[in-house]
């Protein structure tokens, strides 16, 4: 009897050890399945973290959608010719009548030639069959033509918020070219040199700001074209009352003896449209001779290169910038 209990509580045993043993069997195929979900995983991220091959941008003409480092690229605007020069990144066409100096580079047979700044050779752009296409304020009344012929791009600087406007524009460039630690560092060094002239802008008078186009003055002040110097440099305006316009405010000789400012600013455009300096002439004449800034020594003949024909670019915000600083020292 003891014999039997014995034996029948060995079987006992062993049945136990075997199913223990079928289950960790059944637990070992169970852990093969999570290897094939962390597979499919891996593969998923993968996925999400390829580089894009295109972007889509909205601009204050609509949306465009660009592939990235597009071959092709056609530039109206020199401040973004300048932008892309600074960058390393190379164009096939832009309008070569005009071109500012310091981009002559660009006068060369290499590069074609698409007419001017606001009337383009839209024959030769259907021809280069472009990727990209990037205007500016001068293009504005084109851009529903320009599009007919390849991706468009509006990057004019809102001159009522210039920094964010210019900042967002070179952060697109450098979305579009690959080039988005390039354009921060570049914006960096820009930002410091502004914070810089705010620390003294203060204690700089007060600031008129002018064009001279054949012997007629216009003058400009905050929320302009020119209004960088006001807005974002910090010197303040003698007048803040001038009407903002494309073409300033006309004014009279006798308006800049009445309003008496610490420093006059002046743009010459002859100097780039006609090719010939003609504003000293014109501006220290008698009357204005009687104003602190004459007498000072304080009217700035500003690089119309750069404040007239170009302007919103890397390289010609920070001469810009660097011409206000010499300014006020």
């Amino acid at each position: 009897m003891k014999k039997n209990a014995l034996l029948l509580f060995l079987a006992l045993v062993l049945m136990f050890v075997l199913a223990a043993c079928g289950g960790q069997q059944t637990g070992g195929n169970e852990s093969t399945e999570p290897a094939e979900e962390t597979e499919v995983t891996e593969t998923e991220a993968t996925e999400v973290t390829a580089e894009p091959t295109e972007l889509t941008f909205e601009h204050q003409l609509g949306e465009v959608t660009v592939s990235v480092n597009p071959e092709k690229v056609v530039v109206f605007d020199f401040g973004v010719l300048d932008s892309l020069d600074k960058l390393g990144v190379e164009v096939t066409a832009l309008p070569q009548a005009n071109v500012p100096p310091y981009l002559a580079k660009y006068e060369d047979a290499k590069y074609e030639n698409i007419g001017s700044l606001k009337e383009p050779d839209f024959e030769k752009i259907a021809e280069i069959n472009p990727d990209l296409i990037i205007i500016s304020g001068r293009q504005l009344d084109l851009y529903d033509e320009l599009s007919k012929l390849g991706p468009t791009i509006f990057m004019g600087v809102d001159n009522t918020n210039y920094m964010e406007s210019f900042t967002h524009n070179m952060e697109v460039l450098g979305q579009i070219f690959a080039k988005e630690e390039a354009v921060a560092a570049e914006l960096s060094v820009i930002n410091e040199a502004i914070a810089g002239i705010n620390e003294k802008a203060a204690d700089a008078g007060k600031a008129l700001i002018i064009l001279a186009n054949e012997g007629n003055i216009s003058a400009y002040g905050p929320g302009s074209r020119f209004g960088i110097i006001h807005d974002v440099l910090g010197v303040e305006a003698v007048d803040e009352g001038i009407e903002v316009s494309t073409h300033g405010m006309n004014v009279s000789f006798e308006y800049l003896v009445e309003k008496d400012p610490d420093l006059l600013f002046v743009v010459d455009r002859n100097a780039v449209v006609a090719g010939e300096a003609a504003a000293q002439d014109t501006i220290e004449n008698e009357l204005v001779q009687e104003t602190k800034a004459y007498q000072n020594g304080n009217i700035i003949y500003l690089d119309p290169n750069y404040w007239y024909l170009s302007g919103g670019g890397l390289v010609s915000v920070s001469e810009m910038v660097k011409a206000i600083e010499a300014a006020i020292q």
